[in-house]
């Protein structure tokens, strides 16, 4: 038991660092209550906590190498402590934003590619594969844990407790911290390169901000946006301003690293098929993960009227499922190859997915949401016990931290783009359908359909049936006015949600494209890592 402290320790900070993103989806409706604000705005925060943690991530595993790993990890312990805390105690949105998705991003950054770089460095082989696979399904069960956790305590005492309780979970990591041990560097620490490390939060933040406004700015046809590019919306024109700040960062890595200076990052790592292909399925795992646990949430929520716990509880299919996927996956991988299960797990996320669909339904049937979300957790699971030791075994001992750095850049990239960009399609199918529904029904008078045109035009929200009756009932509506407006919008709703959750279908189809390059053995076994 002794020799796998360091893992309790590495995989209690992993735990955590994806337990709150999960808190936060399951308590969007209490959030938008007690800060009397909109989903969007929500959305907002979520997406940034993920964005802070992909523009700072490469940056974060740069430093490991600059300070050691071991401190670098307490560092970031201590950082994202002081987020979890502010968290807790935020009175108003903004302090929200602040505290959690900047101050904990911030923290998850340093703590992260420290934490696979020392779980790298702590096991070897089998032992190493064991050691992913478990750090993947805490990974997992945190992020399906937290919808039932914090849905009970969202539902009857307040979500601040789960942040007050993370606080006291980094106290006994810190507490532990001897448990965690790094051999002494021989070599020279490198430097920071600051005009990449500029370049690259900078190139990621703006290109995740497009897509994240285009919920709101729309993506061609102006909706509500602060100004407009040659009358189109800027979201398009912000995205290829920060495809264009990473390209120039890639420009100055390849111009450090012919004069012979330390890079950022050294952008010849991504010329390994096996960490190329890894990097890319971790991206794509995660932004479909992230994507549905932004939709599904708000079915449970807003569709269907169930409170925080009662959605936890029908998500918690997903932890069991992807807990044991997990830690079974690291043995079936050792046997069938990496290549082999991810694909499985891919194939067995497009059936939940389909499956899903048939679900989304006015009336929800307990029953086959719950098969859906447990064969959810299983492909997710599979993915997870391959692709932490997949990236990390491509790497050698001085390029851990850079390579956990590529790593949780890609993990958090995706869960950025997951929530931005399903967020987008969803609200732009809930746009479109609402409007062609008023338009259609026969119902509707002239009046009452330019009146909702002129709300739509002002923006829409992922709100619920009696929200929007309400509003009809305020507008001075008849009473069949009323109910024909709050039918369109139900069934709006719903095609929202369906053409969400059917893009994330769409993204798990081409991930197979990516996964060409990821060994076709156990990594333990191509490299002839000994067995521990």
């Amino acid at each position: 038991m002794k020799h796998w402290r360091a893992l309790i320790v590495l995989g209690a900070a992993q735990f955590l660092m994806v337990l709150d993103t999960a808190v936060m989806n399951v308590s969007i409706s209490q959030l938008v209550e007690d800060f009397d604000t909109e989903v969007t705005s929500i959305q907002a925060v979520i997406t940034l906590y993920a964005l802070v943690m992909a523009a700072f991530m490469i940056i974060g595993g740069r430093i490991g190498d600059i300070l050691g790993r071991r401190r670098t990890f307490l560092i970031g312990m201590v950082v994202y402590g002081t987020g979890s805390a502010l968290t807790a105690a935020a009175p108003v949105l903004w302090v929200l934003a602040v505290g959690w998705s900047v101050v904990e991003g911030l923290g998850a950054a340093l703590v992260l590619p420290s934490m696979a770089a020392l779980v790298a460095e702590s096991y070897r082989g089998r032992e190493r594969s064991v050691a992913y696979g478990v750090i993947g399904g805490l990974a997992g069960a945190g992020i399906a844990v937290g919808p039932l956790l914090g849905g009970w305590v969202t539902t009857y005492l307040t979500w601040r407790l789960v942040f007050a309780g993370e606080v006291v979970v980094v106290l006994g990591v810190l507490l532990f911290r001897r448990a965690i041990t790094e051999r002494p560097r021989t070599d020279r620490p490198p430097g920071l390169d600051t005009v990449g490390a500029v370049l690259s939060a900078a190139g990621l933040g703006v290109s995740v901000l497009g897509v994240l406004q285009s919920t709101t700015w729309g993506w061609v046809a102006p909706r509500d946006p602060p100004f407009t590019v040659f009358g189109f919306a800027p979201t398009l024109f912000v995205v290829a301003a920060g495809v264009a700040l990473l390209c120039l960062f890639r420009i100055w890595q390849r111009r450090r690293e012919e004069r012979g200076e330390e890079p950022l990052v050294h952008l010849s790592l991504l010329h390994r098929p096996a960490l190329r292909s890894g990097l890319t399925t971790l991206l794509s795992q995660n932004l479909i993960l992230l994507g549905l646990f932004f939709a599904i949430p708000l079915y449970l929520q807003v569709v269907q009227g169930f409170d925080a716990f009662q959605t936890g509880l029908r998500l918690l299919p997903v932890s069991v499922t992807m807990l044991v996927a997990s830690l079974g996956g690291a043995r079936l991988g050792r046997r069938a190859g990496p290549r082999r299960v991810v694909r499985a797990g891919l194939v067995l996320l497009v059936a939940a997915i389909a499956w899903l669909l048939a679900t989304i339904d006015p009336t929800i049937d307990d029953a086959q949401f719950f098969g859906a979300m447990a064969l959810l957790g299983l492909g997710m699971g599979m993915l997870a016990s391959q692709l932490g030791n997949v990236v990390q075994s491509s790497a050698g001992e001085q390029e851990r931290s850079e390579v956990g750095g590529l790593q949780f850049t890609a993990q958090n990239l995706g869960s950025a783009l997951g929530t931005a960009l399903i967020g987008s399609i969803l609200i732009g199918a809930l746009a479109h359908a609402f409007t062609t529904q008023v338009e259609q029904d026969p119902r509707l008078s002239e009046q009452a359909r330019q009146e909702t045109s002129i709300a739509l035009e002002s923006g829409v929200s992922f709100v619920s049936t009696g929200q929007v009756r309400s509003a009809a009932e305020r507008a001075g509506l008849p009473p069949a006015e009323v109910d024909a407006v709050t039918d369109s919008y139900a069934s709006a709703q719903l095609a929202g949600l369906k053409a969400a959750v059917l893009a994330t279908g769409g993204i798990t189809l081409a991930s197979f494209l990516v996964t060409r390059g990821l060994p076709a053995t156990s990594p333990a076994a191509a490299t002839g890592t000994p067995e521990g």
